[in-house]
């Protein structure tokens, strides 16, 4: 989201738990149509995008786990336009959890033993801070087995990208330096958010991923 006239982020640190994620947060920024940052129309089009790109790599698309699942949008958008996928989603918010039925995980203490064709995380990486974070990020690389959609807001998109009307600016804003040098471990960028298993099937042509 951009603004026509950005202004500087509050520089209020992220508070700590699940406490902060209640029934207000979900009505600030997924319930009211004046204050909401996505709603399922938006998250819709994003979905349709990333697994069209799936689909043109004619990478396997059996299973996707969703980290931070919110209201549900992405698995929603699965049942109703992919309904033979396996979503499993899960969620750090014990009022998420409760009103929309994930699983409550905490994504930085949290690894399973499955990997996923898909593995979704968008916008809970910067609530957490910097060893979390970390943390974080190699249970999410664990449970990639084929691709990660990543969205994370960084230093750089408080400073120059973001709405701050709308988003959530109560974040840690760690520089993109800190998310790709954790993520290149194990992944390869192939732009739009969308980052792939290094030892995984897929095959690039040179222009469509980052070397």
């Amino acid at each position: 989201m951009t603004a026509a006239m950005p202004r500087q982020p509050s520089k209020k640190a992220a508070k700590s738990g699940e406490a902060r994620f209640d029934a207000a947060y979900y009505e600030r920024y997924y319930g009211n149509k004046r204050t909401r940052v996505h709603d399922a129309r938006k998250v819709g089009a994003l979905a349709t995008g990333v697994t069209g790109l799936l689909a043109w790599w004619e990478a396997p698309l059996r299973t996707v786990l969703d980290v931070g699942a919110g209201v549900g949008h992405w698995g929603a958008w699965f049942a109703r336009n992919m309904p033979k996928v396996k979503v499993r989603s899960t969620e750090l918010s014990s009022h998420a959890c409760e009103r929309y039925g994930h699983e409550q995980r905490d994504i930085s203490r949290w690894r399973d033993k499955e990997r996923f064709d898909l593995v979704v995380c968008q916008g809970v990486l910067p609530y957490l801070d910097d060893d979390a974070c970390a943390a974080a990020i190699d249970n999410l690389a664990a449970m990639t087995g084929g691709f990660l959609y990543l969205e994370a807001i960084t230093k750089e998109d408080l400073d120059e990208v973001c709405d701050v009307d709308l988003t959530d600016v109560a974040v840690h804003g760690r520089p993109a330096s800190f998310y790709e040098a954790r993520l290149r471990r194990g992944l390869v960028k192939v732009g739009a958010g969308l980052w792939a298993r290094k030892d995984g099937p897929t095959l690039f042509y040179a222009l469509e991923h980052l070397r």
